[in-house]
């Protein structure tokens, strides 16, 4: 009875694997296969941001994202590019990396 041809369950099994491993292999690289803010803060918090990351829109995520570490607890919170002291911020950071 055999004769020689794998079975569709086991193809499906083995694709199922190789998704799975070449999803976390993207992730292991850094690459997100989606957008990381879910919710953005509005709310100035100026003071307390140690560091800001600028995530350009890409071919997954269509929006900027702007992630600001805390100073104290280095927690991640995704900041509203629309908010008026988050440009400023941003307009800042710019002027200062052109210097």
């Amino acid at each position: 009875m055999t004769s020689g041809k794998i079975p569709i369950g086991s193809l499906l099994v083995l694709l199922v694997l190789l998704t799975i491993t070449e999803g976390i292999s993207l992730r292991e690289v850094g690459m997100e296969l989606r957008c990381r803010c879910i919710q953005t803060e509005s709310r100035r918090i100026g003071r307390h941001i140690g560091k800001v990351e600028i995530i350009p829109a890409n071919s997954h995520c269509e929006e900027t994202e702007i992630i600001a570490t805390l100073k104290r607890t280095g927690q991640e919170v995704c900041l509203d590019a629309e908010a008026p002291w988050v440009k400023k911020v941003i307009a800042r950071m710019m002027s200062s990396r052109m210097r």
